[in-house]
């Protein structure tokens, strides 16, 4: 399948209005500020987006907006994220009917522990129920459940299996997918933010990198300057974009980004509960990491 996943993708937060509404021109105002800012794709419904938290209508509205105000400025991935494989294989089908969606992440199953062939067989089905373009999602830390790189390679024979997102946050972990997938048809991205620059170096083809919502600018230009060869540049914007996401530990993800997002003057409002505001200390150490980044004054 010719899809290949690259550059900075940015699995987009979910506005919402204080009665826990979708926020629609928040959202559409930050697809704004990311498209203008050099984003190379957006992706409604990951983690970063709270997709545990809303239902298949609302899901589907959102999709809907997402395409209308994109206007093919971008790519547009999708989450597709069930604990069964039934579950997913719905999703899946629901962003097929919709269209105009350039490919589905699909997170492994949660709290369900599962082998290794139990994993390879949830992604394989659910690549026979759709002709989209599939990236494997380990987040092994919020979901305890890994892909192994031997399951990643066999998945990567499947057509439309195109690629991995790696947001374990280790290092060995993406540098085995990118090896042992060398010469196949198969990208891996970088789910991990402190690690975007180095997963480029091993092979990586981007990253899907929820920093991106607060400051797009400085993580297009580890992509980009990387591209150009520019390593010293692109080093520097790492350890930018790395203070940012080393500060989301403050609180329960991803409120330090949608407190970010307030104070840089795009307000997409709460988390859903039970994820509560940071507080006023909290929220001023947030403050002085925004300036350090240049995001604010």
């Amino acid at each position: 399948m010719s899809f290949t996943p690259k550059g900075i993708v940015v699995p987009i937060v979910t506005p919402l209005t204080p009665d826990g509404k979708f926020d629609e021109k928040a959202y559409r105002g930050l697809i704004d500020y990311l498209a203008d800012n050099g984003i190379h794709g957006v992706f409604p419904f990951g983690t970063t987006g709270e997709f545990y938290a809303f239902d298949q209508g609302f899901y589907n509205n959102l999709l809907e907006v997402t395409k209308d105000q994109v206007k093919g400025r971008m790519q547009i991935y999708a989450g597709a994220n069930h604990i069964t494989t039934k579950g997913a294989a719905h999703i899946a089908k629901e962003v097929e009917k919709i269209g105009g969606i350039d490919a589905l992440s699909v997170l492994t199953p949660m709290f369900v522990s599962q082998t290794q062939h139990e994993v390879y067989e949830y992604y394989r089905e659910i690549a026979a129920e759709t002709s989209l373009p599939i990236i494997i999602y380990n987040n092994k830390p919020k979901t305890n459940v890994t892909v192994e790189p031997a399951t990643v390679a066999k998945l990567a024979e499947i057509d439309n299996i195109v690629a991995a997102k790696d947001s374990t946050g280790d290092m060995t972990n993406a540098e085995e997918y990118i090896r042992l997938t060398r010469g196949m048809d198969f990208s891996v991205m970088m789910g991990r933010d402190t690690l975007i620059l180095a997963g480029l170096h091993y092979g990586a083809t981007g990253a899907i990198a929820s920093c991106a919502n607060v400051a797009p600018r400085i993580a297009v230009d580890i992509y980009e300057k990387f591209q150009a060869k520019d390593y010293a540049g692109a080093l520097d914007a790492q350890f930018k974009l790395s203070a940012l996401r080393i500060a989301t530990n403050m609180g329960s993800f991803p409120v330090t980004l949608k407190e970010a997002l307030k104070l840089i003057g795009h307000d997409c409002g709460d988390c859903v509960k039970p994820i509560q505001p940071l507080s006023e200390e909290q929220r001023e150490k947030l403050r002085d990491v925004l300036v350090g980044m240049g995001l604010i004054q």
